[in-house]
This record gives C-alpha cells, sequence and structure tokens, in this order.
C-alpha cells in the first residue's frame, strides 16, 4: 500500500524498527527509505542538526551545517548510526536532521542540516 502513496507523490511517514535486535530505527528508516527510492529521509531528534560532539554533554560542541557521509562516518559522529548513514550513502538518500522538540514547542521550522 505505501509504495502506491509514494507513486501517487503522497507524502509518507513511516516509523517502526526492523523487529531485529541488532538494527537501530535509524537502520531501519535507511533501510526502508532506500527500499521504497524515497527521495529522502528526515529524522526528528533532541539536537538542532548534526555537531562535532553532544551538545547537551558538551556545551562547546559547534554545529556542523553540511557534511559528506564519507566525512559523517570518519569523524565517527553519532546523531545516527554508522550502518544507517551506509545505507543512505549507498542509495544516495540525503538525510535531513531537526530538533523535534523545537518544533513542538515553537511551531516554527528550523532550518534543517543533511548528509549528501
Amino acid at each position: 500500500k505505501a509504495i502506491r502513496h509514494c507513486e501517487k507523490y503522497r507524502i509518507l511517514i513511516l516509523a517502526a524498527g526492523t523487529g531485529s535486535p541488532f538494527f537501530s530505527t535509524d537502520t531501519a528508516a535507511s533501510l526502508r527509505a532506500s527500499e521504497m527510492s524515497c527521495s529522502k529521509i528526515i529524522k526528528a531528534t533532541k539536537v538542532n542538526g548534526i555537531y562535532n560532539s553532544d551538545p547537551n554533554i558538551d556545551k562547546t560542541a559547534k554545529l556542523i551545517k553540511n557534511i559528506t557521509y564519507s566525512e559523517f562516518i570518519n569523524k565517527n559522529l553519532r546523531v545516527m548510526d554508522i550502518t544507517a548513514i551506509s545505507l543512505a550513502k549507498e542509495s544516495n538518500i540525503p538525510i535531513f536532521i531537526t530538533n523535534i522538540f523545537y518544533l513542538y514547542h515553537h511551531s516554527v521550522s528550523l532550518p534543517t542540516f543533511f548528509l549528501r
């Protein structure tokens, strides 16, 4: 049924894991996006984008506005797991990252940051 919605250019929101204990929900999102030839992945999380370290722990963490998949993997960043990033890279699907709590509390859209 989801594929028919894609064929009609409708927006799909997919939520769930793979049912396998060794795969994260991030990996499930990349896997499903790849299987369905989605044009992008939107990850709503607790930070405003990709940082060089956890901004909830490190107050000097720097926001990275644009980054390639390879740079993300080489820097061992943690906003998503490496398997999810690798799947998106192989499928050439950009990932947009936004803060779900900011959007919820402020009812405005924040700029998103992506891997390409």
